[in-house]
């Protein structure tokens, strides 16, 4: 089959924001205008299509990325097949429990829409969004949305984004009046009044720009002409002597910057009252790249190592990358892939290249939020679902078997937060590990692990809602009543010292004994730097054969910890002697021996405890500043910065995890109701140690009771 639809007319953008910026309004009218919905669904009374799970429509909050394909035409174009422009769209999560579902969005994007609360401006979740789309340099657009409510101020919003987030934000657009007078936007290229009439605001007039705003249109005319005009000798010359430069030439420069990151346009409106969202869809198509824009991607082949490459092309191998993995209740696991090069043909084999296990491709489907439209082929440049595949992961690769590549894999945090979960009756004891198992496969910052020494199953997320909407949908997905304990911190254990210790394991009983004989180095690593293993053995005083069990003995006496079986991270672990028996000697032995000497030189070596330390923002009325910063520092909490907008303070500061739990009510009743805070995981941090000593004895309590 030929391509049905030119790759240059192909944009895959993701629709981002702060948490309640007003992002699925956005996209609920980007799906009407595009015509794939004929009504337009409100979050507000849990009709948003693509909130399509029980608990979003609930909530009223977006859970997990929706997919969905859409068509639009740039409003001044005739409406035609050739001038159909294919837009690839994600919707993702604002709250900063499901932060992962925005970071393997943005790894597979090629663009973005950044939405922005008009009266808000930046907030501490939009700046997270932004730096996340800044490590995987995705070109974006910023919305400036809700300038009908009461307090909305374009200006203070848009100066909010070049101060905190950058400098290359440029103003395509002003509105005409703001609040309850915000009756449209004008358009600083065209130089015209847009307006939204008919039912929807799917009518769009131009008109001349009113008298009132003719002089700030063109002062903002200019910032934006002479801002592309420093990156363009010829714009340049043309601006200098005052001549009308062609709206094309414009376009094309700025498209180039945009790509680049040299340029943020930012637009501006209201969604939920229609008006706006059509402007940016024409700018998605003209600014934000297509597939064919991007660098080729990069990999590594997994059988020589070597460093390669896909060039954006149906004619090279089959390369993809697995982002999302979703359980669906009628067709089962569906995998969510992007394609960067090559083509994929329903019924054919894939590699997937990190686990190197060959899969059959079944039925493919394109998305539509939770509609499925079956396909035959995807190709480059284009985001799908495959039914069925079983050992496909997030962050996978799929490639073409002869050819096999693998990508980049996506970042996942840690959890931070950790909970004893237990079903109410024994026979769903099994029921419970089969879906634990599922929905930690569809959401990677999701873990479990059975406890042998208690009997009991923990679970670990990113927040207490995260955890919660995982219980909520065992109980209505999988049919399966849970009850979750109280919520505790994901400690961390590492040591503060280099120190050495032999580890030797020996047992001779009838028949074959065992012998391993190891000496190790462990040294503490910078915050974060994970496990590092060294094998420094010479002239094979231990067989490289014993080197790997050596180090999964380490592994295994890593996640039970020595101080309160919290797991041991930031260690550098060096084998640098031992001995072997020529008869006696195992994988086990050596096993065992390796998780020996790392206990003991654990133990020698200063060990400490560590703890999740979030960042805080806290918007509280004025008049209970001084009460609710008191109770913030008595929790361990750290004020960074205090700013004022109107009769509102913002508190931004630092504080352990441990003393947050339940700070919501505990706000409520200091500010009368009135204040509401946010907060994100930032570092691990050592713990104090008249608290730290706490801990560990009310875990060796916990232990010896069980």
């Amino acid at each position: 089959m030929a391509r049905t639809y030119p790759i240059e007319k192909i944009r895959n953008i993701g629709i981002i924001a702060h948490i309640d910026a007003g992002k699925t309004t956005f996209t609920e009218r980007v799906l009407y205008y595009t015509g794939v919905s004929h009504k337009i669904g409100e979050v507000h009374e849990g009709q948003a299509t693509m909130d399509w799970m029980d608990q979003e429509k609930e909530r009223g909050i977006t859970i997990t990325s929706a997919s969905t394909t859409v068509f639009w035409t740039p409003i001044s174009e005739e409406i035609s097949e050739e001038n159909k422009y294919w837009l690839n769209i994600i919707d993702t999560p604002g709250h900063v429990d499901f932060t992962v579902e925005v970071e393997r969005s943005l790894r597979i994007l090629d663009g973005a829409v950044i939405v922005f609360d008009g009266v808000a401006g930046v907030e501490s979740q939009s700046e997270t969004v932004w730096r996340q789309a800044d490590k995987y340099k995705v070109p974006r657009l910023a919305f400036i949305n809700k300038l009908d409510r009461m307090g909305a101020n374009f200006d203070y919003s848009f100066k909010s984004i070049k101060e905190r987030l950058t400098p290359n934000a440029v103003a395509m657009q002003i509105p005409i009046g703001s609040e309850e007078n915000f009756q449209g936007v004008i358009d600083l290229l065209e130089m015209k009044a847009i307006k939204f009439a008919g039912d929807k605001g799917e009518k769009i007039v131009k008109e001349e720009i009113p008298q009132d705003f003719q002089e700030e249109a063109s002062k903002k005319r200019e910032e934006l002409l002479e801002k592309i005009a420093e990156e363009d000798e010829e714009i340049m010359e043309l601006y200098l002597e005052k001549k009308e430069i062609p709206l094309e030439k414009i376009r094309k420069k700025l498209r180039e910057l945009v790509v680049n990151y040299k340029i943020v346009p930012v637009f501006c409106g209201s969604a939920l009252k229609n008006k706006g969202v059509q402007p940016v869809l024409d700018a998605v198509v003209y600014y934000l790249p297509s597939p064919l824009d991007m660098p080729p991607v990069k990999g590594f082949n997994p059988k020589t190592g070597k460093e390669e490459e896909r060039k954006v092309d149906d004619n090279q191998p089959f390369a993809a990358l697995a982002f999302k993995i979703q359980t669906d209740p009628y067709v089962g696991t569906l995998t969510y892939f992007r394609v960067y090069s090559g083509v994929l043909k329903k019924g054919s084999y894939i590699l997937n290249a990190n686990s190197q296990e060959k899969e059959r491709i079944g039925r493919l489907i394109r998305m539509h939020a939770n509609h499925r439209q079956e396909i035959e082929e995807v190709r480059t440049g284009d985001i799908a679902a495959v039914v069925g595949l079983k050992n496909t992961k997030t962050g996978d690769t799929l490639c073409d078997a002869d050819q096999p590549i693998i990508l980049e894999k996506i970042e996942v945090p840690e959890p931070v937060i950790s909970a004893r979960i237990e079903p109410e009756t024994k026979a769903d004891q099994e029921k419970m590990a089969i879906t634990l198992h599922r929905l930690s496969q569809e959401d990677p910052t999701f873990k479990f692990k059975y406890d042998e020494e208690t009997g009991e199953t923990i679970v670990s997320g990113m927040g207490e809602l995260h955890l919660e909407v995982l219980v909520e949908r065992m109980r209505r997905e999988f049919k399966l009543n849970v009850s979750l304990g109280r919520p505790q911190v994901a400690y961390k254990e590492t040591i503060s010292q280099m120190a050495e210790a032999q580890g030797k394991y020996i047992r001779q009983s009838g028949g074959r004994g065992q012998y391993g004989d190891v000496w190790l180095r462990i040294e503490p690593l910078e915050r974060g730097k994970g496990y590092e293993f060294v094998d420094a053995i010479k002239g094979g005083i231990i067989p490289s054969e014993f080197i790997p069990a050596v180090d999964k003995g380490v592994r295994e006496a890593m996640e039970k910890g020595i101080l309160a079986g919290y797991p041991v991270v930031d260690t550098k672990v060096t084998l640098y002697d031992g001995s072997f028996h020529e008869v006696d000697s195992s994988d086990f032995a050596f096993k065992i021996a390796g998780s020996i000497a790392f206990q003991e030189a654990a133990k020698k070596a200063k060990p400490i405890l560590l703890e999740p330390i979030m960042k805080a923002e806290i918007v509280i009325p004025e008049e209970f500043l001084g009460e609710v910063t008191g109770d913030f520092s008595s929790r361990r909490g750290r004020v960074n910065e205090i700013n004022q907008k109107g009769k509102m303070r913002t508190i931004k500061g630092e504080v352990p995890l441990a003393e947050m739990f339940g700070y919501a009510t505990s706000l409520r009743s200091l500010t009368q109701g009135r204040g509401f805070f946010i907060m994100e995981f930032s570092h691990y941090a050592p713990v104090p140690v008249s608290i730290s000593q706490e801990i560990i004895e009310g875990r060796k309590k916990t232990g010896s009771e069980s």
